[in-house]
């Protein structure tokens, strides 16, 4: 782990100060406004039974149990966003162009579990009744990063948002609605903007503290989760989203960790000191493993689809 004293993060965050706020006014100028309420079909929306109406039946959604475990894992994880606030507000603190960017990346964050659970309730895509008690448990559990550094934090985040936003565009492709697809693609503009952020910082911070910050990458690379595997169920959807193509270890290896690091030219960078080339390595070696694993993954994937075609196609075979 990042052995960073208390003293050299404060310092480094004074450092990187500069750098946040002409990529605050980057993104202020870049980012567009949109409005959630735009984006929902309001008018094939009906009362539930406590109003007099109906309550929701399955036969109700348009999903297929694919594109629901999929909005449903990124819903609940949107809806975390007190506890992700609470810890970049911690680590980067509420003053100067760090405050004013975590509470603009707060406005912008809370737009996407609006958007998604305003579209799945008027659409009646899940169960209104289990999306809340998933969101109850969810939220009550919070989200906790550990005892990650500031370093460490914005380096996770680089990777996270790009995962984030693979995972929201790729699941619009699936949900089969062309407004899904739309209002999908719309938070994934966000998430990439927000990536692009934290990923200028880490690129100033690897030219100010080099050392430091390839241990912080190596660390957050290797010990990579997304901020949902503790809710309920997330095991299980995981395995669904990544059969379908939605997000894998392939996607996650070719579309969120290497581009970053090829912007961030990390394994070309010269002057990073003993602790630096550790880090380098540990991360080389992990890259190896993760992509060797993406291609068994991938490879199972379709050996499995060619079987359950082959079987598909026999006389008299009904496949379910």
């Amino acid at each position: 782990m990042n052995s960073i004293s208390p003293d050299s993060e404060r310092h480094l965050l004074e450092e990187l100060e500069p750098v946040v706020a002409t990529n605050l006014d980057r993104h202020l100028d870049v980012a567009q406004e949109w409005h959630p309420h735009d984006y929902i079909p309001w008018s094939r929306g009906r009362d539930f039974a406590f109003l007099g109406g109906e309550d929701y039946d399955p036969e109700q959604s348009d999903l297929t149990e694919t594109a629901k475990a999929a909005m449903l894992t990124n819903l609940l994880t949107e809806d975390n966003l007190p506890s992700y606030h609470r810890e970049i507000a911690t680590r980067f603190g509420r003053d100067s162009a760090w405050g004013t960017w975590v509470g603009r990346w707060t406005a912008e964050e809370h737009r996407h579990g609006i958007a998604l659970r305003d579209y799945l309730v008027v659409t009646r895509g899940v169960d209104p009744v289990e999306l809340e008690r998933a969101r109850m448990d969810h939220m009550t559990a919070g989200y906790d990063s550990g005892d990650k550094t500031p370093l460490e934090t914005v380096a996770y985040v680089s990777f996270q948002e790009l995962a984030t936003r693979v995972s929201h565009r790729n699941t619009g492709k699936v949900t089969g609605d062309p407004l899904a697809d739309t209002l999908l693609a719309r938070i994934a503009k966000d998430e990439n903007l927000h990536m692009i952020f934290y990923r200028n910082i880490v690129a100033a911070a690897l030219d100010i503290a080099p050392e430091e910050t390839m241990r912080a990458i190596a660390d957050e690379v290797i010990g990579f989760e997304m901020p949902g595997a503790t809710m309920a169920g997330f095991r299980r959807n995981s395995v669904i989203i990544a059969r379908a193509g939605i997000y894998d270890l392939r996607l996650h290896h070719d579309e969120v960790i290497m581009p970053v690091l090829r912007y961030w030219d990390v394994f070309e960078r010269t002057g990073l000191g003993p602790g630096g080339e550790q880090a380098r390595e540990e991360l080389g070696s992990f890259l190896e493993v993760l992509d060797a694993q993406a291609t068994a993954f991938v490879d199972r994937r379709a050996e499995i689809g060619d079987r359950f075609a082959q079987r598909s196609e026999q006389p008299g075979v009904i496949v379910a």
